[in-house]
């Protein structure tokens, strides 16, 4: 068998995403065939939590940092600002050979911070999750059929371990794309980011309403449910993006109710004949 370029993958964070992607990893047909070893540490896990994980795939739960970071893939998966303070102990600890790359929802900070300390770096963010967080909630499944974006300033995906990481994660289920930190976090401000503040903002404008809701409300509302302890470093890490696409939302609703006010039934109309087009290409995009 040809030697595996990655035999041995670090999580440091074993969350709803960093646990959801290991078991989606190693229950994929090239982890098995490469027998990759999967090792990994949360700070706040209890001797518990510590034999669940085992169960849930973890091969190794490791407390002494040298022996952490001493992997062929480290995967920082903690909230963003913990993973970009991380990058200083992957500097001491990791060895230079070691491929480092994160699971952050923001890019340019972190990718910034990687380039200072000349740590081969890889950005990632799947595109998946759910409004519940913790290892308790991780599902192999939660990636497949999903984007996986990949911020890459350094053309490692071109190198032996940047191609095999793909294949990993193809081989897991999951679709892959490239662009740049700045672009990512231009973009998902948009897509992601937004749609998260909407459903919040919304949910609390709603508040003495939602007992005479119905299913509709409920489902653009999901998003609602999601942990501030996550969102709270996304807002910091993306705040001019984020507030930007608010901005330009807000500007958006205001021509929105001018129309409705004065009753533009033809432009009403539109918008919602290309809200229906683009909702069927999301669907078509989207579809297994």
């Amino acid at each position: 068998m040809v030697e595996s370029p990655i035999r041995s993958i670090s999580f440091i964070g074993l969350g709803l995403i960093g646990m959801s992607l290991l078991r989606a990893i190693k229950s994929s047909p090239l982890a098995r065939e490469r027998s990759i070893r999967f090792q990994g540490f949360d700070p706040n896990f209890t001797e518990s939590d510590r034999c669940r994980v085992k169960e849930l795939g973890l091969d190794s739960f490791i407390d002494d940092k040298k022996t952490l970071y001493n992997a062929d893939l480290l995967i920082l998966a903690a909230p963003v600002e913990v993973n970009i303070a991380l990058l200083d102990e992957v500097k001491q600890f990791a060895p230079p050979a070691t491929l480092v790359s994160d699971v952050s929802s923001t890019k340019s900070l972190i990718a910034r911070r990687a380039r200072e300390l000349d740590l081969p770096f890889i950005g990632m963010h799947p595109m998946a999750g759910k409004e519940q967080k913790g290892y308790q909630e991780s599902q192999k499944e939660l990636l497949r059929d999903k984007r996986i974006i990949f911020c890459d300033d350094n053309g490692l995906l071109a190198s032996e371990k940047g191609m095999f990481l793909v294949r990993l994660l193809e081989s897991a289920g999951c679709t892959t794309l490239s662009m740049t930190p700045d672009d990512h976090d231009r973009v998902i401000a948009k897509v992601s980011h937004l749609p998260q503040l909407l459903s919040t903002l919304l949910m609390g404008y709603c508040g003495e309403s939602i007992s005479k809701s119905g299913p509709g409300f409920a489902t653009l509302a999901r998003l609602a449910g999601s942990s501030w302890e996550i969102w709270r470093d996304i807002v910091v890490t993306n705040s001019d993006n984020i507030a930007g696409e608010l901005d330009h939302f807000s500007a958006e609703l205001a021509l929105l109710a001018q129309e409705v006010r004065q009753r533009n039934l033809g432009e009403l109309e539109s918008r919602f004949s290309e809200a229906n087009r683009l909702y069927q290409n999301l669907k078509e995009t989207n579809r297994p």
